[in-house]
């Protein structure tokens, strides 16, 4: 069986960069494809930078999907490195052009920005965070968490991410665990070293999370805020205006109360809450019986003090349980919703992620409204 080069081509294109998320032929990885009678391939591919950390994957990747095509009796494949130029017009290609800008904050954006708040530490907005995330991935949406707590960053540990971002240049290529995209400034420090910036340096890290990472198309970014309404919840609000703010709290009412103050911020930022989770709810004991360990009504409590201060309705989206496991997911860098889906917990937690789906459109759905006559589809966007 004869093969040709735009047979192995085609089956090339089905390979996606680990990182990127897209074909390798459109990055323009693939170079010198040839194919002799023998059914003999070679080409060679390019890498992004030396040492590139998706390497090994990259070439099971590849040699699987050639191997595949019928005729193809041997590969012959060389790996190279970018050029500098080569590497610049990755990163133009990608950005849609040389200038580096927040895609989120564009008019044309169709990503829904969730910044996660609360009043106080210790509310585990954090593991809400890292369990909605994955919820909403599991659900075939394209979803990216930013951890902007960055004196108390937690969200690599939680979603089990060891790996250190790729450079390209000046763009960075988050790390991706459970189809979610990570960034963090724990990924920049060693160890358990602290970080001890004042609030300018926070604000340029936050603007270089946003503009400088290569997200792709998201459906949703989570940004998982430092307790209270200091300098990278202003930043956030400045960055991204269209973000929305979901509030976490706990039954306890002194936290309610902390985490009132924390909302209250949209009537000075202009920004919408989107609703109000309740974690460490009640815990069920093994008699059936519930334990209010931390009290009861925190979270309809803050809905509705939010509700007046904005005059608009304020959703309690879920009560978080109590639970030993959800504690120990975010310990073992497995998410909840992923390890116990049917926990009570999980359960919860898949609740309030339906909600967020429910309010975004995949972006590869999405109509672009074009005819060929160049008038726009009345159903179009």
């Amino acid at each position: 069986m004869t093969v040709s080069v735009e047979t192995v081509y085609a089956a090339l294109a089905t390979v996606k960069d680990p990182e990127i998320r897209r074909p390798i032929t459109e990055l323009d990885m693939v170079t010198g494809l040839s194919v002799d009678p023998s059914g003999v391939v070679g080409f060679t591919l390019l890498l992004t930078i030396a040492g590139c950390p998706m390497r090994e994957t990259l070439v099971r990747d590849v040699t699987a999907a050639v191997r595949g095509v019928p005729g193809v009796t041997d590969l012959r494949l060389e790996l190279g490195v970018m050029t500098d130029d080569q590497r610049t017009a990755l990163r133009e290609k990608l950005r849609g052009g040389p200038g580096k800008e927040i895609p989120f904050a564009q008019p044309q954006s169709r990503t829904r920005v969730y910044a996660i708040a609360s009043g106080k530490g210790g509310v585990g907005k954090s593991t809400v965070t890292v369990n909605l995330a994955a919820a909403l991935a599991a659900r075939g949406l394209a979803v990216g968490v930013l951890d902007a707590d960055v004196y108390g960053f937690s969200i690599p540990r939680m979603l089990g991410v060891t790996g250190k971002p790729t450079r390209v240049g000046d763009m960075i290529l988050p790390p991706v665990a459970h189809g979610v995209k990570v960034i963090s400034v724990g990924m920049f420090v060693d160890g358990n070293v602290p970080v001890v910036w004042r609030g300018p340096m926070l604000h340029r890290a936050l603007q270089q999370f946003l503009a400088d990472v290569y997200w792709g198309d998201l459906d949703v970014l989570l940004l998982d805020l430092p307790p209270g309404t200091g300098d990278i919840a202003i930043s956030t609000a400045q960055l991204i205006p269209t973000a929305e703010i979901l509030v976490v709290t706990t039954p306890q009412a002194a936290a309610a109360e902390v985490a009132e103050r924390a909302g209250s911020i949209v009537n000075q930022t202009r920004q919408r809450i989107v609703g109000v989770v309740e974690n460490m709810s009640a815990m069920t004991l093994p008699d059936g019986t519930r334990l209010e360990l931390f009290g009861s009504g925190g979270g309809e409590s803050v809905a509705a003090s939010l509700g007046r201060l904005t005059g608009t309705t304020v959703p309690l989206l879920g009560q978080i349980p109590l639970e030993i496991g959800l504690r120990t997911a975010g310990d073992s860098g497995l998410p909840l919703v992923l390890s116990e889906p049917a926990s009570p917990a999980a359960q919860a937690l898949q609740g309030v992620a339906d909600e967020l789906a429910g309010k975004t459109r995949p972006l590869t759905r999405v109509p672009l409204g074009i005819s060929p006559t160049g008038r726009r589809d009345r159903a179009g966007v």
